[in-house]
């Protein structure tokens, strides 16, 4: 078993394969392009553009196209809306007047509206295609439809596509979803698993537009071209720091109802910014053009980054928020938001490469100026004495600007203090500077090079689209793998109110920011905003609160002081188990609730006695360890990676045993139950963390399962009724005899349980965990404000 673990331990970090990246095959034929969402703003303001400049790039390539804008609206409501916005498309440079005309022409005949509402809309839209096919001969090529619409439609939408807008004859088919991508990591894994009851991953194209930007797609190429200068010095002991910034000077006027809902962290830095980062730090595939290799290397980073606390994050929030959100979602004036419009994020990646170097995520509204851009600031060890603007006492730096700002163009910068950069493909050095800096140095002081022919983000991406080429674009595994990594973040925050600065240079240094070893604060001490102005109690105003639920004891606080206190109750039990017998025995639940008490674990409890600790698995899905989805590579993650514990003091569920998943005749069960009787006296885990499902389960323990008839074994089988279906779990005769049961419950969502269990007697065939009933130990319920109260 222990060498198990070790291969599973070494499989989770190793990185993927050289296979090149898997381009559909492209035939010639006739493509149909339908915008669902075709009046919407995002199509007015980019898609349709983009279309338009991929029908110039492609009306010569042997294929033939048809467009249609589909919406909810009847077609004599918003055709004219349609073609209004179609008129107002335009060519690029290098195309004639004359020539642009005759393309434009052509481009709104081969337009139209059409209504997308029902399934018998979708069933019309098949029929005009097969129809038009037919009377023409043509040959399809394939389908792609780009779904601008709000995300809770996707799912409904991609139905509708699978049941009765298929291609058939080998024809492709390509469906575009716009971020956001579910509001955390339970949402995300939600929003997959119902998009692929409909279609296939590769069928998938999540479309982030910051990956279009020519500079942030030269990351990459950029590094690999300059190898020989970056090998040595693109590490912990020449990087001084990353920032990674996007700075807008708008508010969020008319946004609002989305806005206040996902703030700028969900709305930047979980996808913009992070996307950056890996890009920045990743370990550079051998072949560029192997989207496998890529993502690997990319999910490599994301299980080394340390996980993010509310010390790692300062929040602010522009003066008029408040007014706005009253206004747009009519709300009375005492109605108080603390979604911030900025934040600042310090993050640490866990590898020796990268030790101690800080990552600096920032993005706010109505800040200064708008630029975004990426700097990776070196260290200088040369002093000059008396020539202080010398060259060689200047920063050294290397600047990936995306745009905007002082500059006003996109380019890559490199000072003239490190090296002068290889010249990439389809790029131009820039020699006429117009007098800006840019981080405080003058443009003169850099290397600098931008790109030939400007290009539209979109533009570009919806060209990536069609020829099939998914390395500019989001795969489940690292959108999970982000959601993964910041929604622990966002719990921790949910409570905190923002700092509140006036918006523009009026800010002044209000937003500054401090670092501090692994955490990060505002550097004025100024107390900006007082609860009573926000017009609600601070969560100073409640402290921990003990009580009793269920005739067990029970301990409430708002979610960060309940995770400090349960990992401190935690802690206490580890040392006084290892003081009286030298080893300490936790089982530890999966899901996303504990995700916020293991990175606690891992960031704050440097003194837990990992060593003489053991680490169990309360349950498991059926699937390989390696997998997203599994509960023991989400401890890995965020927890086991990043602490100091034998790997032989880890023992994941056997769910893949004998190159099979859950097998009855396999025995697994028995297996881990053996082991567990092996090494645990008496069989008696020293404490057992559970939490409870909204249908009542803990563990793996689901209503109907009967779980009655499980009172003989430590571990089983089990069915739930979501997907994976096949669970491993241990079973209410482990749980109870152990010496200590918490029992964990976070969010508002679970509010109406507590309500409810409150009041049911035991029964845990319906109520699973009203079977939770330590015979010997002690039960603790750990109750968050939101979970309690509502």
């Amino acid at each position: 078993m222990f060498v198990i673990v070790l291969l599973l331990l070494i499989t989770l970090c190793a990185q993927g394969g050289h296979g090149e990246e898997k381009v559909e095959a492209q035939r010639p034929g006739h493509v149909s392009v339908v915008i669902v969402g075709g009046t919407g703003d995002l199509a007015k303001k980019y898609l349709w553009q983009g279309f338009f400049q991929l029908y110039i790039n492609q009306v010569s390539s042997g294929n033939t196209f048809s467009f249609y804008g589909g919406g909810l609206s009847p077609a004599d409501q918003a055709k004219p809306v349609l073609f209004k916005i179609l008129k107002d498309v335009s060519c690029l440079k290098d195309v004639s007047e004359e020539r642009c005309a005759v393309l434009k022409e052509q481009f709104l005949r081969l337009a139209q509206y059409q209504q997308l509402k029902t399934l018998e809309d979708y069933q019309e839209l098949d029929e005009h295609i097969e129809k038009q096919l037919q009377e023409e001969g043509m040959t399809e090529a394939g389908r792609l439809f780009y779904l601008s619409v709000p995300a809770f439609a996707y799912a409904d939408i991609a139905e509708k596509i699978n049941d009765s807008c298929r291609p058939t004859s080998g024809a492709w088919l390509r469906v575009v979803l716009e971020k956001p991508f579910g509001h955390d990591f339970r949402s995300a894994q939600v929003l997959t698993s119902q998009l692929g009851n409909s279609l296939k991953d590769e069928e998938m194209y999540r479309i982030d537009h910051y990956l279009g930007k020519q500079v942030v797609s030269k990351i990459l190429p950029f590094r690999i071209e300059n190898k020989k200068f970056l090998d040595s010095m693109w590490n912990k002991h020449h990087i001084e720091r990353v920032e990674i910034v996007l700075k807008e000077t708008l508010d969020v006027k008319g946004r609002i109802p989305f806005y206040d809902q996902y703030g700028v962290i969900r709305d930047v830095l979980q996808n913009h910014l992070t996307e950056v980062m890996t890009l920045l730090t990743m370990t550079l595939p051998l072949n560029l053009s192997s989207n496998e290799e890529v993502l690997q290397n990319k999910l490599q980073i994301f299980s080394s980054l340390l996980p993010l606390g509310k010390n790692q994050a300062v929040i602010g929030q522009y003066q008029t928020y408040k007014t706005e959100v009253q206004q747009e979602l009519n709300k009375t004036k005492d109605h108080v938001s603390v979604t911030p419009t900025f934040a600042a994020v310090l993050v640490h990646i866990d590898e020796a490469r990268y030790d101690g170097v800080p990552i600096l995520l920032i993005s706010g509204k109505m800040l200064d100026e708008r630029v975004g851009y990426a700097r990776i600031l070196f260290k200088n060890d040369i002093f000059c004495l008396q020539n202080h603007n010398s060259v060689h006492c200047k920063p050294k730096q290397i600047v990936f600007y995306f745009g905007h700002g002082s500059l006003q163009y996109p380019a890559i910068l490199v000072s003239k203090n490190l090296f002068k950069p290889a010249l990439m493909d389809e790029w131009k050095e820039v020699t006429q500077y117009t007098d800006v800096n840019v981080l405080g140095l003058p443009i003169s002081d850099y290397y600098v090079q931008t790109p030939t022919v400007q290009k539209e983000a979109y533009a570009e991406l919806i060209s990536h689209i069609f020829a099939g080429r998914k390395n500019s674009f989001i795969s489940t595994e690292s959108l999970l793998a982000s959601w993964g990594l910041w929604s622990p973040l966002l719990n921790c925050l949910e409570s905190s109110f923002p700092r509140i600065y006036p918006g523009g240079a009026d800010s002044e240094d209000m937003l500054d920011i401090r670092l501090k070893g692994n955490d990060i604060s505002y550097n004025s001490e100024v107390v900006i905003i007082s609860p009573d102005q926000m017009g609600g109690t601070s969560t100073d105003g409640f402290q921990v609160m003990q009580g009793k639920y269920r005739s067990a004891d029970m301990v409430s606080a708002w979610a960060e002081e309940l995770v400090e206190r349960l990992a401190a109750d935690m802690q206490e039990a580890a040392e006084a188990a290892v003081h009286e017998g030298g080893v300490f025995h936790l089982a530890l639940s999966g899901g996303s609730t504990p995700l916020a008490l293991f990175q606690r674990l891992a960031l704050h409890h440097f003194s837990f006695p990992w060593r003489n600790t053991h680490v169990w698995m309360v349950d498991e899905r059926c699937v390989p360890l390696t997998e997203l989805e599994s509960n023991f590579h989400s401890l890995h993650d965020h927890l086991l990676q990043h602490v100091r514990i034998p790997y032989y003091n880890i023992h994941p569920m056997p769910v893949h045993y004998n190159q099979r998943l859950c097998v009855e005749e396999d025995q697994a069960a028995l297996l881990y139950e053996k082991e567990v009787s092996k090494l645990v006296n008496g069989s008696r885990f020293h404490f057992v963390l559970l939490g409870v499902g909204y249908d009542g389960h803990t563990a793996s323990l689901f209503p109907g399962n009967k779980v009655d008839g499980l009172e003989e074994s430590l571990v089983a089988l089990t069915e739930s009724p979501v997907k994976p279906h096949q669970r491993m779990s241990l079973t209410f005769s482990a749980i109870n005899q152990a010496h200590r049961v918490a029992l964990l419950v976070m969010g508002k969502g679970k509010h109406e349980l507590i309500t409810q269990l409150s009041r049911v007697k035991d029964n845990p065939n319906k109520w699973p965990v009203t079977g939770v009933r330590p015979a010997n130990g002690k039960l603790v319920w750990y109750i968050d404000y939101d979970a309690l109260l509502g």
